[in-house]
């Protein structure tokens, strides 16, 4: 599937469910961020290394599975209803972050971009 079949998929369950009038950018934003901190509190209190592997426990698995599934979809609604092209927007962003973190300063390094150094 591509990521527009995908946003047409989601399109066509609002509109049978006559969701169109709720799926609002404020309403979408508002909801990425709600399944967002869902996604967060399967995470919260979790070693470094449980959450490394958290795929491998059965009973969190399906839950991440579940959340990041709903983040992906309110992602694409809002970028659907907002008309924004995914694809060439994440390229866009690559491109600007290749110039903020250039590869010979923030090569294993963590910092933001303004604290690299020149």
């Amino acid at each position: 599937m591509t990521i527009r079949s995908l946003q047409q998929a989601l399109a066509d369950f609002a509109a049978e469910r006559e969701w169109e009038q709720f799926h609002i950018p404020k309403n979408l934003a508002m909801a990425l961020a709600g399944e967002t901190g869902e996604l967060l509190e399967v995470f919260q209190w979790l070693t470094p290394e449980e959450s490394a592997t958290v795929m491998s426990d059965p009973q969190r698995a399906p839950r991440v599975r579940e959340e990041i599934a709903d983040v992906f979809a309110y992602l694409l609604r809002m970028a659907d209803v907002l008309g924004i092209d995914l694809e060439q927007a994440l390229l866009e962003k690559i491109e600007v972050n290749g110039r903020k973190y250039p590869v010979d300063r923030a090569r294993g390094r963590a910092d933001k971009y303004t604290q690299l150094g020149d």
